[in-house]
């Protein structure tokens, strides 16, 4: 396993990180979860994401409890905050306010099982609340030792270039990591947020490198989801829409396969080094319910893709 600096900060994190949305505590039982987690570990993968809203907390729990049996200091475990954590109108259940920052990271220390969190991320940004007040509050929480470095997922360039200002102005402890929607097949954050991650000190920690198995090339022009995969799982095809499936976007993805073999790599490993490509990018979060789906994922620390190779894939989905 190769390992990076999150942004300008002295943590180091694996290239690889082992990521829970919709698999553990929700469509992958406990046990084969457990089994994950236990791979990943021993490849060398030492961070772990996740989030208090992923199965209503039941990541958190299972995650936390599959790593109790590791020493603390060998990994790190980042979740996040925002999304409301139950039914029903109760307005301060959700958002970035000092109270439900407070609240959650508390529940999340508890389903977790420890006593600091790593990275504690801002789920998505909040219109509704203060700036100054969620800076505060998780500024509050590095001093009090409950968190130890802070980020965020989805911000724009001119929310982090604002909160950044705020939190150098009032010497506060600054975000050391984005974490955004990044792949082949989605690359709008080059344009704006890597620039000003990068003058800012905060690496990107990539959800979503092999668009939810597109990238992998398993599923085929004209062809339905196969058996077992995430498009034909009815708890989790409903976050598969938004074009990925067209077989425009499928026949393009074909076009990596004879580059992967060119280049020795799988179709996975090429769609994860390419995200690695960039110095920015510090990690790439894989999602996996089989242990030798994280095996072969992990392949691709490491590697470096030649100029002949990234112009070829820049052909092929033109």
């Amino acid at each position: 396993m190769h390992y990076r600096r999150l942004g300008h900060s002295g943590l180091m994190v694996s290239e690889i990180c082992l990521g829970s949305w919709l698999t553990y505590g929700n469509a992958v039982e406990d046990e084969r979860a457990e089994r994950c987690i236990d791979k990943a570990y021993e490849l060398g993968i030492n961070f772990f994401d996740t989030a208090n809203v992923y199965a209503r907390g039941r990541s958190e729990e299972v995650v936390g409890r599959a790593l109790r049996k590791y020493p603390r200091d060998t990994y790190v475990i980042a979740t996040k905050v925002f999304f409301p954590m139950s039914d029903g109108p109760m307005p301060n259940n959700q958002g970035l306010s000092r109270k439900h920052i407070m609240e959650q990271c508390h529940a999340s220390l508890k389903r977790l099982g420890v006593d600091y969190i790593d990275l504690y991320q801002c789920h998505r940004y909040d219109p509704n609340t203060p700036l100054e007040e969620t800076l505060r509050a998780l500024d509050d929480l590095i001093t009090q030792g409950k968190v130890l470095y802070i980020g965020f997922s989805q911000w724009n360039a001119y929310q982090i270039a604002d909160a950044v200002k705020f939190q150098e102005a009032h010497n506060m402890d600054r975000f050391i990591s984005s974490q955004p929607y990044y792949n082949l097949l989605g690359r709008g954050i080059e344009k704006d947020v890597i620039p000003v991650c990068e003058r800012e000190g905060i690496g990107q920690i990539v959800f979503s490198p092999l668009a939810q198995g597109v990238l992998t090339g398993k599923y085929k022009p004209g062809q339905p989801p196969p058996e077992g995969s995430r498009a034909a799982d009815p708890k989790q095809n409903m976050f598969m829409n938004q074009g990925r499936l067209d077989d425009s976007v499928l026949e393009k993805v074909q076009r990596l396969e004879p580059i992967a073999r060119q280049a020795g790599l799988t179709m996975a490993q090429l769609a994860l080094a390419w995200c690695l490509r960039l110095s920015n990018v510090a990690s790439v979060i894989i999602g996996a319910s089989r242990p030798e789906q994280i095996e072969e994922n992990a392949g691709a620390a490491g590697v470096k893709l030649s100029p002949d190779i990234l112009k070829a894939i820049d052909e092929a989905l033109a």
